[in-house]
């Protein structure tokens, strides 16, 4: 036990270290005399960022020049797009038309998106390696053999038994199982990579997890049933006056659901990024106001510290995919879930109904 947790401490450590080296190195190239760029470390790039360098990503272009002609324009990478004479970057930074024109859509691959792929790749997979497993019989007619295998059915039946099932009706949970499965383990990956000194969090973008909710949203409206969307809609059992007042209610509350999904993970993930991020940079502030000396000094704080958050954070990427997935289940659950029709009065009407008629 005490190997495995030094064996933690010094993983820790090193990744700490290397971050800071990797913000040094992000500082050095800066040309506008900031000392640490807190929000570009964090912010989506054209490069993909590696322990070895940076490699850049295809460019993608569908754009229109001043004639009003449409082209579809492909780069291999940033520097190729400036070299090629068509485009050139703005004093914003940004790419624009060398003769005018503007950009329509940009389907530019960008360091986020790869590491959106990688996450969900990955999660899939393991999936794929797990399930031939388990048609070879291992898992099934024996039990699991090794650390990988004996995890994977830990957290897969975790997700079955304690999310979807604990969430959604005993008989529609298992179907939903592979989604809320897939989410979790892409959402823990691109999580966890965002630990790496030279990674990105994929998470930590609002695109990104504005589309994960996306995906809920629709599974769950999908998943609506009649009771579901006349309990939206027409509120069985309250007056006709009160309708008018919690329909709304209801509908808005369709698009605040994603909405609140989407903003909570992005924020805890982000938040967590700039936090190592603004105490490692006190090693370089403090080094560019007081000298190398202060800098050297306050970097033992400044490592130690960053040492605990990134085993918080290893605990945090887990825990903030784990919410995702449960609150999607939530919301899924509630909208397939069949309404006892002796909700909302249904069922004290019928009673007065039948002594009526005896």
């Amino acid at each position: 036990m005490i190997q495995t947790l030094r064996r933690v401490f010094l993983t820790l450590l090193f990744l700490s270290i290397s971050t800071s080296n990797t913000f040094a190195a992000d500082a050095s190239e800066e040309d506008d005399g900031q000392v640490l760029d807190v929000l570009g470390t964090v912010a989506d790039h054209d490069y993909f960022k590696t322990p070895f360098g940076k490699l850049y990503l295809p460019r993608i272009f569908y754009w229109e020049d001043v004639e009003g002609e449409k082209s579809l324009s492909a780069f291999v990478s940033t520097p190729s797009v400036l070299e090629s004479g068509e485009f050139i970057e703005n004093e914003e930074g940004a790419i624009v038309p060398a003769g005018g024109g503007h950009l329509i859509i940009d389907f530019s691959i960008t360091s986020h998106l790869v590491y959106f792929w990688m996450g969900m790749g990955l999660a899939v997979i393991l999936t794929v390696m797990a399930a031939k497993r388990y048609n070879s019989g291992i898992g099934k007619n024996v039990e699991p053999k090794g650390a990988f295998h004996n995890l994977f059915e830990v957290l897969f039946v975790f997700i079955r038994d304690d999310v979807a099932r604990g969430n959604i009706d005993d008989h529609k949970a298992d179907k939903y199982v592979p989604f809320l499965f897939t989410m979790f383990m892409g959402i823990s990956f691109m999580n966890l990579f965002g630990l790496l000194p030279w990674a990105a969090t994929a998470t930590a973008d609002l695109t990104v997890t504005a589309t994960l909710a996306f995906v809920t949203f629709l599974v769950t409206q999908f998943s609506g049933t009649k009771d579901y969307w006349g309990h939206i809609f027409w509120f069985p059992g309250v007056p006709t006056w009160v309708r008018f007042i919690l329909t709304p209610v209801e509908i808005l509350g369709i698009f605040t659901k994603p909405f609140a999904l989407a903003i909570r993970l992005f924020a805890n993930m982000l938040s967590g990024k700039i936090m190592i991020i603004a105490i490692l940079g006190l090693i370089f502030i403090f080094a560019d106001l007081f000298g190398s000396v202060a800098g050297v000094g306050v970097s033992a704080f400044s490592v130690s510290l960053t040492v605990v958050l990134y085993a918080l954070k290893v605990f945090v990427a887990l825990l903030q995919a784990y919410i995702f997935t449960l609150l999607s289940a939530v919301f899924i659950g509630m909208a397939a879930e069949d309404h006892e029709h002796s909700e909302e009065g249904y069922h004290t009407e019928h009673i007065a109904e039948e002594t009526l008629s005896n």
